[in-house]
């Protein structure tokens, strides 16, 4: 069978029926609101959509438009970003609501291009935010929709450069439905089309599918590692470190400074000041010391 360069247009309608049944109802998916849909794909960065989505009306009830994101300090949309992690992504987000609003006229951009060119907006986001909220024919490619077509068209992704992948992503868009086709991928990638054990018995691309017509409905080989570093405990890393350290800056009143003056679980007073110090140059926290021999750490969220 010679290698395929395309999704097979039946595939795709495959696809698109399968998801018309079966995809997921996610909050943010009832909306087409520019604004409302940046913001879910901000949160879905590193973050499960089933999760996102949860977070996302919370905070679509705080902050309803784009105006009133950026009219906000950056300590309340750290708070009303709680729970969802990686908080310099809230920031990024808060720093884009700023430039939509003082260099768009309020209103979000529609161009890959001028998308990729705000605060945290990568190809991938920018690409999901035009298809999503403006209709554009372009293919939103991150991990999991690398992974599926990879498979559809080759069996594998590997082998294929990522202008090889946009190309056939952007062929395969639907030029009336890019909204539906990007959520489609994107549901098959995350319930059937797994990395391990794919369930091609259950996906509707499966009679078009190299990696089926392998018969690769058994687990797929992992890559081997060498030498790999044992795991860490999440509680010894710099994230969790980092996220108890907001955790008690988002519990004092705005414009309060909390004092850290010693260990955080097994992160000694160095560790904490360090970690607090990066947090400081990423803009997620501001920091003051005490005068005297042992003057201690103190930090609360930036109010501008």
């Amino acid at each position: 069978m010679p290698t395929l360069t395309r999704v097979a247009p039946e595939a795709r309608d495959a696809i698109l029926a399968w998801y018309a049944e079966q995809g997921r109802p996610l909050a943010f998916r009832r909306t087409r609101d520019p604004y409302a849909i940046l913001v879910s794909e901000a949160m879905a960065q590193q973050t499960q959509a089933s999760r996102a989505a949860l977070y996302w009306e919370r905070f679509m009830e705080q902050f309803p438009t784009v105006g009133a994101l950026a009219a906000a300090t950056p300590a309340a949309v750290l708070r009303a970003w709680q729970g969802l992690g990686y908080d310099r992504r809230a920031l990024a987000l808060w720093r884009t609501a700023r430039i939509v609003v003082d260099e768009h006229g309020g209103r979000i951009p529609s161009s890959v291009a001028e998308l990729q060119a705000l605060p945290g907006i990568g190809p991938y986001t920018a690409r999901a935010i035009a298809a999503l909220a403006f209709g554009a024919p372009v293919g939103a490619v991150d991990v999991n929709v690398r992974r599926v077509l990879g498979r559809i068209v080759a069996g594998e992704s590997i082998s294929l450069s990522a202008p090889a992948l946009q190309e056939i992503a952007d062929d395969a868009v639907p030029p009336d439905r890019p909204g539906d086709w990007t959520h489609a991928l994107m549901d098959v990638g995350a319930t059937l089309c797994r990395p391990r054990v794919p369930r091609c018995d259950a996906c509707p691309a499966r009679p078009w599918c190299r990696l089926a017509s392998h018969g690769a409905s058994t687990p797929v080989a992992p890559r081997v590692r060498r030498n790999r570093a044992p795991a860490i405990r999440f509680a010894a890393t710099n994230r969790w470190l980092r996220g108890r350290i907001l955790d008690r800056l988002r519990a004092a009143p705005d414009g309060d400074w909390v004092v850290f003056d010693g260990a955080i679980g097994i992160h000694d007073r160095g560790q904490v000041r360090a970690a607090a110090d990066a947090m400081a140059a990423d803009g997620v926290l501001e920091i003051r010391s005490a005068k005297g021999p042992d003057p201690a750490l103190r930090a609360r969220l930036p109010l501008a």
